[in-house]
Parts: structure tokens; C-alpha cells; sequence
């Protein structure tokens, strides 16, 4: 099991190895980053966006949250993490894509498809619960087609209606919509299975196919 003391010495093997070896990358980035994609993923820490994408530093956005959720926009008070992330990705990263990263066995889908915490206070779940409802209408309609919400089936449904929840909201903030239609952004969905590896990218249609090797 990985401590604080695990992680210490993770780091000095880091130090002595990655940060020698990409030195050069180290020194642009200390002036500032670029990255061109930002990735919305969930907290899960079997779910790892740099890991599962092979990515080197200073080249995505990452925020990430239970069950990879974006709230849809709203000017009242509150503290908006998420939000704020997005805003800074679009208006000042410039970002060109964003990714909305589901994956299977996901934690908080299976809370929100069972209702698990809905009646839960503050610090025993509730603030799960509260999040969660988020994906109120996703449930609705994984309920119509599904008549058993414990079935894997049920499961895999819900975690793609999370993407496309996230997705939808998304559009509703102004400066998303706007970069959009303007060509200088991409909103895309994908979701990683755990038990197999695959990485499967939604469609146009919102359909979820397994990913494919770029042509070159």
C-alpha cells in the first residue's frame, strides 16, 4: 500500500531520472505552459489521463472530479472548481479540444444509478449525493431501457450518459459555445474500460465504438 513516505521516494527516483532526462522540457516549461487539450476526468485513482494517454508533461489540462462531471453554467455564488477550470482552459490556454474522459467501474455513476446517498447528511455522503445529481436525468433515461439498474449493462450505459451529460453542459457555458462555433474548439467524449484496457470514443451520434490507430 502507497504512503506519503512511498510517494517521497517516488519522487527522488523522479529526480534523479525523468527530470534529468527531460531537462530541456523542464526548462520551457518553468516560463509557462501550452498544452493544447484539456481533459476532464474522473477522481478514481485506478483512472490515470497521463497514464492511459501517454502524455508527457505540459501537455494537457487536467481537472478532474467525481465521475467527471461539468456542472452546466451558472452566474450565482458557490465555489465553482470546475467551471473555473474550463474558463481558464478555453479563454486562456486556448485550448483546441476537450476531452471528457469516462471510465468503467466508475464509483460515482453507480452511486447516482442507485441513489446511494440521497439521503445522506453532509459528511457521510451528502456531498456526494449532492454532486451526483448531476446525472439526474442520465438515470431517468438509462432507467427507461433498463429495467434492472444493477445490471452491467445498466452500469456501462450510465457512465456513457455521464460523458454526454458533461458534454451537454459544457455548451451551456458562453465563451465553449462561442469557441465552438468558431472552429478554434472540439468538445469530444471517450470512456476507458478498466477490465480490458479499451478505450472507446464517442461518435457523433453518441454512440461509444473502440478507438482506432491513426492512419498515417
Amino acid at each position: 500500500m502507497t504512503d506519503f513516505a512511498d510517494l517521497v521516494d517516488g519522487y527522488q527516483r523522479f529526480r534523479t531520472s525523468d527530470w534529468r532526462r527531460q531537462h530541456d522540457r523542464w526548462e520551457k516549461l518553468k516560463v509557462g505552459q501550452e498544452p493544447r487539450v484539456m481533459v476532464i476526468a474522473c477522481s478514481d485513482s485506478r483512472v490515470e489521463p497521463a497514464q492511459i494517454f501517454d502524455t508527457l508533461p505540459g501537455e494537457m489540462f487536467v481537472v478532474r472530479n467525481v465521475a467527471n462531471l461539468v456542472p452546466p453554467f451558472e452566474t450565482g455564488g458557490g465555489y465553482h472548481g470546475v467551471s473555473a477550470a474550463v474558463e481558464f482552459a478555453v479563454t486562456q490556454l486556448k485550448v483546441g479540444e476537450i476531452v471528457v474522459l469516462g471510465h468503467g467501474q466508475c464509483g460515482g455513476c453507480k452511486a447516482a444509478l442507485a441513489g446511494t446517498f440521497d439521503k445522506a447528511e453532509r459528511g457521510q455522503g451528502g456531498f456526494i449525493s449532492d454532486w451526483v445529481h448531476l446525472l439526474d436525468g442520465a438515470r431517468e433515461s438509462v432507467a427507461k431501457d433498463h429495467a434492472d439498474l444493477k445490471s452491467e449493462e445498466a452500469r456501462e450505459a450510465m457512465e456513457q450518459a455521464a460523458v454526454r451529460t458533461s458534454i451537454e453542459n459544457l455548451r451551456t457555458f458562453p465563451f465553449v459555445r462561442d469557441a465552438e462555433a468558431a472552429g478554434d474548439l472540439e468538445i469530444r467524449g471517450a470512456v476507458f474500460a478498466i477490465d480490458d484496457g479499451i478505450l472507446r470514443v464517442m461518435d457523433e451520434d453518441g454512440g461509444f465504438t473502440p478507438a482506432q490507430p491513426r492512419a498515417d
